[in-house]
This record gives C-alpha cells, sequence and structure tokens, in this order.
C-alpha cells in the first residue's frame, strides 16, 4: 500500500505520541536507550516535515498550494474532526523539526540526566507543537494546545532549583488562566455559530446576524487574549522573560517555537475569518494588533538594555521578535506577511541557537561577579589598578574562539545586520512597507508604519549594545572568576547547524521568499483552504468479493 500525503499528514503526530509513550515503560537509568529512540523519532519527524512541504509547495501561486485533508473516523466535513496540511502549516512544521533535532541532541550532553521523563515530555511537547499547527477544527486546537502546555510544565522545572520552581509555577498559573480564556472563547463562538470547523466557520462568520455579532465578537476577542498571552504581547508578556531566562538550555531553545504558537493561531484565524471583509485592516483588531506589536517592540528593547545577564536578554528578543510579527500582522498586507514570515524563520532559529549558547558561556562564568562587573560599569566604576601588562598577548584557547564566533553570528542574526538573514528578513518588511505599489493606493504613508521602521532600527541598535556588552565581558575581558567552560562536541554541533541554516537561508533567500510570498498570498486570499477543507472527499471502503 502507497502511502499518500494525506496519511503522513497525521505521522507527525503519531511519531513522537507513540515514541514518548513507549519510553514511560523503560528504566530511566537507560537513558541511552531512551535518547535513542528519541533521536530516531525526532530524524523521522524531520524527514516527514521536508516530504510534507515539498508536497504544498507548486510554482502556480493562483492555486494557493497542494491542501492535504484527513479526516479522522473518516466523518465527512464538516463534522469530521480533521487535519490540514498547506504551506504555512508545512512550514511550521519542519520549522520544529529543524529546532528539535539538535535541542535534543545538545541536551544528551548533561540535561536529560537532569531529572525523570525527560525524553517523554521532549517528545510530547513535539506532539503538542505539530498538532497545534495542523488541526483544522478549535477544539482540537484547544486540546492540542493543553498537551503542548502540560509538556512544557515538566520541561521548565527540569532540574529543579529554586529560581526555576518560582518562575515555573508562576508560568503554570498565567496558562492555565490562558487555557481558561480559550475555552471560554471556543464556547460562545460555538454557541453563535453551531461548529467549531475552521473552515466551516470561514463560510458562517459572514452570514452572522446583528444579534448574534456582539457574542461573536466577544468570544473571538476572549480567544485573540489567550493567544496573545502566549505570543507575548505587551502588557500579556510580564511571565516570559524571567520563564525562558531561568529554563533549561534545550527547553528555553525549544520554547523558542512555542511563543509562535500564537502568532501562528492568531495569523490564520484572523485572515481565515475576517480576512475577506474590507473593513479588518481598519478595524479594532488589526489596530489592537498593530499598536500592541509596537509597543512589544518598544518593552523588549529597554528589556535588552536593562538585562545584566543573557538569559534574560534572550528572553526579552523573544518579546522583540513577537512584536515584529505582530505589528506586521496588523498591517494587513501580503508582501508584509511574506517578510515577516521570513522573520519568524530567521529569528526563531537565532533565538534557539542563543539560548543553547547561553548556557556554554555561563559555565565558565561567576554570575554574580558579573552582574556586579555590568553594574560597576553602569555607574562608572572602574578598577584603575589592574595592570594590564599582565594580559598583553594571551592566546585566545579554541573553546573560547568557538563560543565567540557563534556568539557574533547570533548577535548578527538578531541585529538585523547583513548579510544574513536577520537583515533580509527586516529589509523585506520594511520595503513592503514603503513599496511604491502600496503607496501608490493610499495618499500618504500611515506614521505607524515610521513608528515601525523607527522601532525596528532602534531595537536592533539596543540589541546591537547589548550583546556586545555582553560579548566583551564573557569573551575579551574576563573576570578574574572566571574559568574556561568544559565544552562536550555534542553540545557546540547543534548550535553551529542551528547557526549555519540561518547561513542556507541566506544563500537560498530567493526561493525562500518565494515560497513565503506564495504562503502570504494563500493567507489573504483563504478561498483554496476553504474549498479544499469542505470538499475533502472520504475513503471508500475496499469492494467485497462475491464467493460464488
Amino acid at each position: 500500500m502507497k502511502l499518500s500525503p494525506e496519511h503522513l499528514v497525521i505521522a507527525p503526530i503519531l511519531i513522537p505520541l507513540i515514541a514518548g509513550a513507549l519510553q514511560l515503560f523503560l528504566d530511566d537509568r537507560g537513558r541511552k536507550l531512551k535518547a535513542s529512540l528519541s533521536i530516531l523519532s525526532t530524524v523521522a519527524l524531520l524527514a516527514i516535515s521536508v516530504l510534507l512541504l515539498r508536497f504544498t509547495h507548486t510554482d502556480d501561486e493562483a492555486s494557493g498550494g497542494k491542501i492535504a485533508v484527513y479526516l479522522l473516523g473518516n466523518w465527512p466535513p464538516p463534522f469530521a474532526i480533521n487535519l490540514v496540511l498547506d504551506r504555512l502549516s508545512a512550514m511550521m512544521l519542519a520549522l520544529t523539526a529543524t529546532l528539535a533535532l539538535p535541542t535534543l541532541i545538545f541536551s544528551m550532553g548533561r540535561w536529560h540526566k537532569a531529572g525523570v521523563h525527560f525524553h517523554t515530555l521532549f517528545l510530547l511537547l513535539l506532539m503538542g507543537l505539530n498538532g497545534a499547527f495542523l488541526t483544522g477544527d478549535l477544539f482540537n486546537l484547544f486540546v492540542f494546545f493543553e498537551v503542548m502546555l502540560a509538556a512544557s510544565y515538566g520541561l521548565v522545572l527540569h532540574g529543579s532549583g529554586l529560581l526555576r520552581v518560582k518562575a515555573g509555577l508562576h508560568y503554570i498559573a498565567i496558562n492555565l488562566v490562558a487555557s481558561l480564556l480559550f475555552l471560554i472563547g471556543v464556547a460562545l463562538i460555538y454557541g453563535v455559530t453551531g461548529t467549531l470547523n475552521m473552515a466551516d466557520l470561514a463560510i458562517r462568520i459572514p452570514q452572522i446576524n446583528e444579534t448574534n455579532q456582539t457574542m461573536l465578537e466577544s468570544g473571538a476577542a476572549i480567544l485573540s487574549v489567550a493567544f496573545l498571552i502566549k505570543a507575548g504581547m505587551w502588557p500579556l508578556s510580564f511571565w516570559l522573560p524571567e520563564t525562558y531566562a531561568v529554563a533549561p538550555a534545550p527547553s528555553a531553545a525549544i520554547f523558542a517555537i512555542m511563543s509562535k504558537v500564537g502568532i501562528y493561531v492568531l495569523l490564520r484565524l484572523a485572515l481565515l475569518f475576517f480576512g475577506s471583509d474590507p473593513g479588518f485592516s481598519e478595524g479594532p483588531g488589526a489596530q489592537i494588533l498593530l499598536y500592541g506589536g509596537l509597543a512589544t517592540i518598544g518593552f523588549g528593547t529597554v528589556g535588552v538594555l536593562a538585562s545584566q545577564t543573557l538569559g534574560r536578554f534572550a528572553g526579552f528578543s523573544v518579546l522583540i521578535s513577537s512584536g515584529t510579527l505582530l505589528a506586521s500582522m496588523g498591517l494587513v498586507q501580503a508582501e508584509v506577511t511574506a517578510g515577516a514570515l521570513f522573520y519568524l524563520v530567521s529569528s526563531t532559529l537565532a533565538i534557539s541557537a542563543l539560548f543553547m549558547l547561553i548556557e556554554l558561556v555561563e559555565r565558565g562564568q561567576n554570575l554574580a561577579a558579573s552582574v556586579l562587573a555590568v553594574t560597576m560599569e553602569a555607574f562608572g566604576y572602574q578598577d584603575e589598578e589592574i595592570e594590564n601588562e599582565e594580559i598583553v598577548g594571551v592566546a585566545i584557547p579554541r573553546t573560547i574562539a568557538v563560543l565567540g564566533t557563534c556568539f557574533a553570528a547570533c548577535a548578527i542574526l538578531l541585529v538585523g545586520l547583513p548579510p544574513l538573514s536577520g537583515f533580509i528578513a527586516k529589509f523585506v518588511i520594511l520595503s513592503a512597507i514603503f513599496s511604491p505599489d502600496i503607496a501608490s493606493q493610499i495618499d500618504i504613508i500611515p506614521a505607524t508604519s515610521w513608528w515601525f521602521m523607527a522601532l525596528l532600527i532602534l531595537s536592533g541598535l539596543a540589541t546591537l549594545i547589548a550583546m556586545s556588552r555582553s560579548g566583551i565581558h564573557a569573551f575579551w575581558a574576563p573576570s578574574v572568576d572566571t574559568t574556561l567552560p568544559r565544552v562536550l562536541f555534542i553540545e557546540i554541533i547543534p548550535v553551529a547547524v542551528l547557526l549555519c541554516t540561518t547561513l542556507v537561508l541566506t544563500i537560498q533567500a530567493g526561493p525562500v521568499m518565494r515560497f513565503m510570498e506564495a504562503t502570504a498570498i494563500s493567507l489573504h486570499a483563504p478561498q483554496p483552504y476553504i474549498e479544499g477543507v469542505m470538499n475533502a472527499p472520504t475513503m471508500l471502503p475496499p469492494p467485497m468479493e462475491v464467493v460464488e
């Protein structure tokens, strides 16, 4: 039997589910066996995600790309629990698998030994992520959302520690509130429309009468708040920097994609449900995304400059990334959305690599001494009695040289300096905002576009200042308490692989951008998605043989 793409759609959910469940029957002392099973499962996920990505991409942009629909139970739409694969979901699956494999390899250095059931939790997190990207109805989005969060609770607390437990409990409380809001919003929408199938909702929402319009908008607003909490929009982002800063390095690295789940759902549902409304771009929903995104960039910029540890700096970098994506969504322009998708991939890879790199850099540092040094520098206190002659001509160890090179690459990506993919992503977004085609459609470029450009440049400058300061203290002028960190080969290779992936994005920027533009066009014109889901055929039973 030949497996069609419709059959492979469910594989990214089944593979981590089965592998994670099997590991519950294995003793924790058999970590090598568990690690091998996890690696094989993640490699299979990466291979399948690449196949699905190639399936969805076609050269015909008007077609919206190929769409594969998997109907669980073989019920016809919209009654079936369906999984839907299109360009956007295939891209997110590939990005998740690309992050998961290096992160899992990195954890084998030391972190998978720091507690119980690490591999099971990690695989269940992948299952929740993949399910959220593939599901075609809101209720199962809630189910996969909860699976993802439940696994993340264990990964945040993995390795124990007072700060980790404190931040983890706050993280759990906030996400429980978000889950409650999610459930309330889904209930309100179902009460008005009578369906939770996303494609069916896109058909029914424009037909809602004025009597039920208020309840529908209330449900959509409550649902949006739940996803904005996950995306980290200001002022709902107070939990994120501290949680990501104290989480174990592998957990924080894979969490870089978790904040993008909220971005993905908002992008998907906003354009699917309300994108056909000509007044959507001028309505309150788009304005909240735009101004909230700008505020998030500003808050993240201040946080980056104020951060005295690399962990908190990385956490605020996640907020800058989320703010940029939210503001881009608020402009409701296909060209800007294409640049935002490219930025999503580039920034996620860079931030994930940075979280793992931070753990390696801080192994040889006395964190209390580092914070004190930054504070003294801020207040102008200098140790004038240091004899610089003693350190002149000292060779840089190879470990420090490799870590420093990776740190510089992360800085270039996050700042948005040429020639790497971070610069290309920001350039595409800004060129789309100020393109002649868009400018000709309006009398004057809005002030928000200028604010967006200014905040993008200022956030890059702030990131450059903060990373230069941290890099000097970590690599160029280490304190007397600094020792040479012991870095395993299996730990530095995943960081290098993620950074090399961004280099591939830079070299292949043309084909990648064509894919992103086709994805953005299909999102802003979702009719092929709706028709593909609603017209998905059920599988006919095999013919019965008549015995004479």
